[in-house]
C-alpha cells in the first residue's frame, strides 16, 4: 500500500524546499570553476535559501547576517537581479506550471481570475493610488488559476488600475498551451464590462462573470446563464491570493523595482505549484 504524503504543517523559512530546488537548480546559472586567486563564487543553492528567507520575511537585504546563509546580503540582492534579468524567475515559474500538468493535470474546464491590492510605501513602477485604501501607494497582483488554483499567469499594475484591463494580458501569458476542450472563466462584478465579454468570447471561453447592476435597472436579480445552475468556483482564485499574501514581501511591496517584486510573486507561485503537485 502506497504511503500517504502529509504536507509539514510549519513552513523552513531558512531552506528552499527539495522539489522547487530540483526545478529551480536546472535554470540558474553553471558554477564556474575557480581559476586563479580570490574567493570563490558562493554556491547557487545558499543564495536561493537566503532569497527564500526575504520571500518569506519580507526583511530587508541590509538585515541579513552572512553567518545566516554563508552569503552576504548584497551578493544576495546583487544575484537576485541579475537572475531576473535573465529571465531566471520565469522560466522557473513555466517549468513548475509543466510539473504540475504532468503530475496532476492541469484542470482547464474551471478557471478563475481575480486581484488583490497590495501596499507599496516606497512607491516605484507599476503603483499609483489605491482607491479602497485613502489613495495610499499600492500595486496590484492580476491571477488567472484553474479549477484547483494552481497559477497558470501573473501580472502586476498599479493599485488604481481596472481589473478589466489586465484579463487580457492573463490569457494572453498562460505560459503554457491551451487546450482545444470547452473552457469556462468565472469572474466577479469588476469584470462585468461589453469589452470583457467580447475578449474572452474571442478566446474561446464560455464566460461566467457576476453581474454588475447598473442605474435604473430593477433590483430584482438579473438571469444571468451560469449564476445559479454552477455552484460557486470563484473562491478558488481568492484562497491562491491568500496564499500568496501568507509572504511578507508579497503582502506588502517594498521592492522599488515592478520587476524585483514580479519576481517574488513569480517564486511564491512556484512554490505553490510544487505543494499542488506533491500534495495535491
Amino acid at each position: 500500500m502506497k504511503k500517504h504524503i502529509t504536507k509539514p504543517k510549519n513552513v523552513k523559512y531558512r531552506v528552499v524546499p527539495r522539489p522547487v530546488w530540483r526545478i529551480a537548480k536546472q535554470h540558474l546559472p553553471k558554477q564556474p570553476a575557480k581559476a586563479g586567486p580570490g574567493r570563490s563564487r558562493k554556491p547557487n543553492r545558499w543564495v536561493l535559501n537566503g532569497i527564500w528567507f526575504v520571500l518569506w520575511t519580507g526583511c530587508q537585504w541590509k538585515a541579513l547576517d552572512k553567518s545566516w546563509f554563508g552569503v552576504s546580503s548584497s551578493v544576495l540582492h546583487e544575484r537576485f537581479q541579475t537572475w531576473g534579468e535573465q529571465g531566471v524567475w520565469h522560466a522557473i515559474f513555466r517549468s513548475m506550471l509543466r510539473l504540475y500538468g504532468r503530475k496532476r493535470h492541469i484542470f482547464w474546464k474551471w478557471q478563475s481570475v481575480d486581484s488583490r491590492s497590495c501596499a507599496a510605501p516606497l512607491g516605484g513602477s507599476d503603483t499609483g493610488p489605491n482607491p479602497t485604501d485613502r489613495a495610499k501607494r499600492g500595486s496590484k497582483i492580476h491571477l488567472l488559476v484553474d479549477q484547483r488554483g494552481a497559477p497558470l499567469a501573473v501580472w502586476i499594475t498599479g493599485a488604481n488600475q481596472h481589473d478589466k484591463w489586465s484579463l487580457d494580458d492573463l490569457v494572453i501569458h498562460v505560459v503554457v498551451k491551451h487546450p482545444s476542450s470547452t473552457q469556462h472563466l468565472c469572474a466577479d462584478k469588476a469584470y462585468d464590462s461589453a469589452d470583457v465579454l467580447a475578449f474572452v468570447l474571442s478566446e474561446g471561453y464560455i464566460a461566467h462573470i457576476k453581474h454588475r447592476r447598473r442605474r435604473g435597472e430593477p433590483l430584482d436579480p438579473c438571469p444571468i446563464p451560469g449564476e445559479t445552475q454552477f455552484p460557486a468556483r470563484r473562491w478558488v482564485v481568492e484562497r491562491t491570493l491568500g496564499w500568496l499574501a501568507r509572504r511578507r514581501s508579497i503582502r506588502t511591496r517594498w521592492c522599488e523595482k515592478s520587476s524585483n517584486w514580479l519576481a517574488f510573486v513569480l517564486f511564491a507561485c512556484a512554490s505553490i505549484l510544487a505543494d499542488l503537485a506533491i500534495f495535491g
